[in-house]
């Protein structure tokens, strides 16, 4: 008999508000280790929120949230959930690495700096051995020959590359992505499209807000469909894309067509 394998996230019943606006209402969602989950929903449907709920960047109101069978942001004790300290809701974010829409890199460091910062200053780990670390992710990410440039010299596309790296740098467990493309020229998109491609192909995984059908399609092991704070539709990304059962899953993907 074989035993069941734990999924390394498990949100259930999660919900959270912003004053009287109910963004995300009764979330349950699995992912195993090694999967790349695509989840797609219009405007307002609360999927970087929930994103944002994973590493306790946003407080839920209501649910749990585990990662790797650790709860996120809470500590158990006879009284029920309690809320940790910032330092150790810290020290958990460094096992989930996150890319945004925007870059954020620091304008001051170089690419090389930026990459060896964090592991560092946090992982406490010796220069050389970071910045060798540091190195062989920009030649993952195809940018080798600009570690001794500035962010403001590298386009949109060589800086999310670099955010990626960045993120990767803290050798996170899991990777959340707030759609990393949307900020790009189009003409841009491909090359930041293709590191998440070989990411997924070295089995990181990845839950990632887009609006790249494509990059769902082909990558994805599973598509989720959100509206209004709710899981509406869930599947495979192909079948879910071409004959969607939910109507607002239907009239969403008819318009994307």
């Amino acid at each position: 008999m074989t035993m069941a394998v734990k999924p390394i996230v498990e949100l259930r019943n999660i919900h959270k508000s912003f004053g009287t606006n109910r963004v995300l209402q009764g979330i349950d969602l699995d992912v195993e280790k090694g999967n790349v989950v695509c989840i797609v929903g219009p405007s307002g449907s609360g999927k970087s929120t929930l994103l944002r709920t994973i590493n306790h960047l946003e407080k839920i109101d209501k649910g749990t949230i585990r990662v790797d069978g650790e709860l996120v942001g809470y500590r158990q004790d006879g009284r029920g959930l309690r809320e940790l300290h910032e330092h150790e809701a810290a020290r958990q974010r460094r096992a989930i690495g996150m890319v945004f829409q925007h870059f954020n890199l620091f304008p001051h460091l170089t690419v090389l700096e930026n990459l060896v910062e964090a592991p560092v200053r946090v992982l406490r780990e010796k220069q050389d051995i970071a910045s060798r670390g540091a190195r062989e992710l920009l030649r993952r990410v195809g940018l080798e020959s600009k570690a001794d440039a500035y962010p403001k010299s590298l386009s949109g596309g060589q800086q999310q590359r670099v955010a990626i790296a960045r993120a990767l740098a803290m050798k996170p467990k899991l990777m959340l992505f707030d759609e990393p493309t949307s900020a790009l020229d189009p003409e841009l998109v491909g090359e930041v499209l293709e590191v998440m491609k070989q990411l997924a192909r070295d089995g990181m995984t990845m839950l990632v807000v887009t609006h790249e059908f494509g990059f769902a399609k082909e990558v994805a092991n599973r598509m989720i469909f959100m509206d209004e704070g709710r899981i509406i539709e869930q599947g495979d990304p192909k079948a879910l894309f071409n004959s969607p059962q939910h109507p607002r899953a239907r009239e969403f993907f008819a318009r994307s067509k």
